[in-house]
């Protein structure tokens, strides 16, 4: 090896080893795991620069693979996109638990081109590696490349599946820590979130969206006369469809959106990196799904239920958590004012930030 070479290969391994390090300590100083995959998956970005790369994880509800992180050309088409356990080249290693390293991925019979349609990107080489904790699989770590750019090597597979044995370890503690939190943070009756959590989360995605500057949407949604259900059919029947409503809401909504009963009939979705128009989009909806659902059959009864939903997004209706609050609460009730069964959006906020802002 010339001494141009073996610089160049001391000077990788220098990285690679402050990498792991940085890694390592991440995983002994935060449970939070957000903060955990973004390190790691940053790390990935600056070791190994591929042209496009994401972290793929399982909805534990569904079974279905989703883009947890996506970055690259077209990511953002991406993170709508589902995955079925055995499809496509991340599918397969997911199945497998077996690293995949693939040239070109023309002669590869498990490619997927339905994901190169989807981001219009034209996909050449791929490396992708099972993060795996306690001999489960938990998800992948899938790099790509274009035809451009140079191909993966056996170095950058030895790298990723050091980075993916750190990242699983971090996930598998990140998660059972959560589980153990979610006994505190959710409500009995519903299975969603309480409302002490909607306060605390919702501080922490607001500081999220200054320092991003990403919009962030709340709604809330009351039941129309669900006073009528209990006076009909008993408090039993009442917590029973409650419970039904919270998992329609939870249908309804994507992986990263959180459900709340926020008390007595009332629950609220809070929607991260969502702008106005999509909050709406979502509201509606849900405001369409209690129309066609009917409540209970599997007990023999069939309850017809519709909600009234208002929207508010930070920053456009909202200077803070709590004022994001009374602004969707606010357009929920300007909701209930034009007739129920329908979705408002707040008012926004005025042009003189000193002003105080109005009400629907």
């Amino acid at each position: 090896m010339n001494p141009a070479d073996l610089l160049s290969a001391m000077k990788r391994t220098v990285e690679q080893l402050a990498a792991f390090n940085e890694m390592a300590k991440a995983l002994t100083s935060t449970l939070e795991l957000r903060e955990v995959l973004s390190l790691v998956m940053q790390k990935v970005s600056d070791l190994l620069q591929p042209r496009n790369w994401s972290l793929i994880l399982q909805d534990e509800r569904s079974g279905k693979l989703y883009f947890e992180i996506a970055v690259g050309e077209g990511a953002e088409a991406l993170k709508s996109l589902q995955i079925s356990p055995g499809e496509g080249i991340a599918g397969s290693v997911f199945s497998s638990g077996a690293a995949r390293l693939v040239d070109d991925v023309g002669g590869d019979p498990f490619f997927a081109p339905r994901f190169d349609l989807a981001s219009a990107f034209r996909t050449r080489s791929i490396l992708a590696v099972p993060l795996i904790a306690r001999g489960r699989v938990l998800g992948i770590i899938e790099l790509v490349n274009g035809p451009q750019d140079p191909l993966f090597t056996q170095d950058d597979l030895t790298t990723l599946t050091a980075i993916a044995d750190y990242a699983a370890i971090a996930i598998e503690n990140a998660k059972n820590f959560w589980r153990v939190q979610e006994l505190t943070i959710t409500d009995e009756h519903t299975g969603c979130y309480n409302a002490r959590h909607l306060r605390a989360q919702l501080e922490h995605e607001v500081k999220r969206s200054q320092r991003f500057h990403h919009p962030l949407s709340l709604v809330f949604l009351d039941l129309d006369r669900f006073k009528h259900v209990n006076d009909t059919h008993g408090h039993v029947v009442g917590s029973a469809l409650l419970k039904e409503v919270g998992e329609l809401l939870v249908s309804r909504s994507r992986q990263l959106d959180l459900v709340f009963r926020y008390g007595g009939d009332e629950f609220s979705l809070l929607l991260v990196e969502t702008a106005p128009d999509g909050a709406l989009t979502t509201a509606k909806r849900i405001r369409d799904a209690f129309r066609e659902q009917h409540f209970l059959q599997s007990q023999g009864l069939d309850i017809r239920l519709t909600a009234s939903l208002g929207v508010a997004t930070f920053p456009d209706h909202a200077h803070s958590a709590m004022d994001l609050i009374r602004a969707a609460d606010f357009a929920m009730y300007a909701a209930k004012g034009r007739g129920r069964d329908g979705v408002c959006l707040a008012e926004p906020l005025p042009t003189d930030p000193q002003a105080e802002p109005q009400e629907p």
